[in-house]
């Protein structure tokens, strides 16, 4: 019992005394707001981000789920039109109602959380100082005023911490919720702004690695199958030459020839296969992660729903993700054994690969010194690039977790 009202009388108090400091921070900063915030975007904006952060907290402490919360309008220095339509800033403007409570709020959380221990010292301490010593106040100089007043006082500052406190504090929470929350239009402005910004990182992503996608496409073109066309034209020349004057050395080009042009195919396969595996087409997507689960070294568990139709862009991103995360666990995390889940659920297709090995898997631009990193990178970005998301958890020592949600609609 005890601890169920230290918990909740400590909780609103400490709610109430940072809400008496962000006050006092206002207050101070309220004659120069009031001077230079119309000139100043910056000021009105953070007035807003006080707001917004009220907010966030009056929800937290109420149990409540934050929405996402609209910014300050962009505007020009001195633009003082934009800002009078601004509406997340005439609805911070309710924050200067806040000092009108906070003594008596900062009243409350001092001696809900003081008066008890007081209590205990006063009643201790008073021999050391007759008369200077207060109890609820008055002066203590006998035993029987201590013996009076320091339970009166404790009693008190219980029912201050159990009951006044968080009651006070219940009712600062709804009213910055009544009086900041934005309106629904906000809402969901700031939903389709947040939204807008997400699909703006994403399709930036999705460029860079599509970029680097055809820069790899077109290295191993020029590095392997270009040389090995040219190695073969060379060949066919040189035996055309020789043709007359040694046919057994022509005979020996040709067939030279013939393997490079075998090879050369053989590389031009791998490289088309990057970009969107045959096996796909061949056998679907569950065929194909079952091939990438048969082909691993490490012993995989493969569970696989019934996937319904699945898009052909889903297809290959999942196919990847699939076989980049059985490459590195392979070769990074030192993992005995593989769970690979890949189900429909609902409008989306999910996968889950999972490794017991060492953990320590960071998504990073580039490779770490193991060689580690990039191809989560790039992953992601796959990901992101069909509005799907992605998720890495993997503490040091393991397991490692790769969970991915596809939209399939």
């Amino acid at each position: 019992m005890l601890t169920k009202i230290l918990a909740r009388g400590g909780q609103a108090s400490w709610y109430l005394i940072v809400r008496y400091l962000k006050n006092v921070v206002l207050l101070a900063a309220l004659p120069l707001g009031l001077m230079l915030g119309w000139l100043i975007p910056a000021a009105t904006a953070g007035l807003v981000r006080l707001a917004n952060s009220e907010l966030l907290a009056a929800g937290r402490h109420l149990g409540r789920e934050a929405p996402q919360l609209p910014r300050a309008a962009d505007r020009t220095p001195g633009d003082v039109v934009t800002l009078a339509k601004d509406m997340s800033f005439r609805r911070s403007l309710a924050l200067l109602l806040g000092p009108l409570v906070m003594v008596p709020e900062l009243f409350v959380a001092v001696t809900a959380i003081f008066a008890v221990p007081s209590a205990v010292l006063g009643f201790a301490l008073w021999p050391v100082d007759p008369g200077n010593v207060t109890l609820l106040g008055e002066g203590i100089d006998s035993w029987g005023e201590a013996s009076l007043l320091a339970p009166l006082q404790i009693l008190l500052g219980l029912v201050m911490l159990s009951r006044v406190a968080p009651v006070f504090a219940e009712v600062h929470a709804r009213a910055v919720l009544a009086l900041l929350r934005p309106s629904q239009e906000q809402l969901a402005t700031a939903r389709l702004s947040e939204r807008v910004e997400e699909l703006t990182r994403s399709r930036a992503g999705a460029v860079d690695s599509h970029g680097a996608e055809l820069r790899r496409i077109e290295r191993d073109l020029h590095d392997g199958t270009q040389a090995q066309l040219v190695s073969l034209a060379m060949r066919i020349g040189i035996a055309k030459q020789t043709m007359a004057e040694d046919p057994e050395k022509a005979a020996k080009l040709l067939d030279d020839a013939r393997d490079g042009a075998e090879q050369a195919m053989n590389e031009l396969r791998g490289v088309l296969r990057t970009m969107y595996p045959p096996i796909l087409a061949d056998r679907g997507l569950t065929g194909a992660v079952s091939a990438l689960a048969a082909r691993c070294p490490l012993p995989v568990d493969l569970r696989q729903g019934d996937l319904g139709d699945v898009p052909a862009a889903v297809e290959a991103a999942a196919y990847f993700v699939v076989a980049e995360s059985l490459t590195n666990i392979t070769k990074h995390s030192a993992a005995g054994h593989v769970d690979v889940l890949m189900e429909r659920r609902g409008p989306e297709l999910y996968l889950s690969i999972t490794d017991d090995g060492i953990g320590g898997a960071r998504i990073n631009e580039q490779s770490d010194l193991l060689g580690r990193g990039s191809g989560l990178h790039g992953m992601l970005h796959r990901v992101q690039a069909i509005d799907g998301q992605m998720e890495l958890q993997s503490p040091i020592g393991g397991p490692t977790t790769v969970e991915v949600i596809l939209p399939c609609g």
